[in-house]
């Protein structure tokens, strides 16, 4: 199971409305330096997802919830969005060289296959989506925030 912390915005009839922040890819490595990963998320914005999840138990907004995910349905969906696009550039770019026997006709093909593999992602995920196991599910819930009291003690209280 996957596990992220959320922020409740709002519970109405079982339904809580969460932000997930998003985390960026790398913070603590020892090469941030010369590091990709950490030059590409410079540059798209930090947003925030915003999901609906049943719960039965009323929640505040500003509350804080643990969603979980199995991780077969991620792995799963992963492979849907990354594997068919790869696939059909292959599968096309293939079948379209040994039809036409010219590096231009598999340039083509390839380049249709991919389209073709991202459509399908795009057409099925929506369907694939409504399961219940893809669905994200509160394992736990915090206390609300009117109920988390902090004391700071000074040196002056101090004896």
């Amino acid at each position: 199971m996957i596990k992220e912390w959320a922020t409740v915005i709002s519970w109405q009839n079982g339904n809580a409305l969460v932000e997930c922040d998003v985390k960026a890819s790398c913070s603590s490595c020892a090469s941030r330096a010369g590091c990709g990963s950490r030059v590409l998320n410079k540059l798209g914005p930090q947003t925030t997802h915003t999901i609906a999840v049943p719960c039965e138990q009323p929640l505040v907004a500003g509350q804080k919830v643990e969603l979980g995910i199995a991780e077969a349905s991620l792995l799963s969906s992963a492979m849907l969005v990354y594997m068919s696009p790869l696939v059909g550039l292959f599968a096309v770019g293939a079948i379209f060289q040994s039809l036409f026997a010219a590096d231009i006709a598999a340039l083509c093909g390839a380049v249709l296959g991919g389209i073709g593999g991202f459509l399908l992602a795009r057409g099925l995920s929506p369907k694939l989506a409504t399961r219940s196991e893809w669905q994200p599910v509160i394992l736990s819930v915090g206390l609300p925030p009117e109920m988390i009291r902090v004391d700071i003690a000074t040196t002056e209280n101090r004896p």
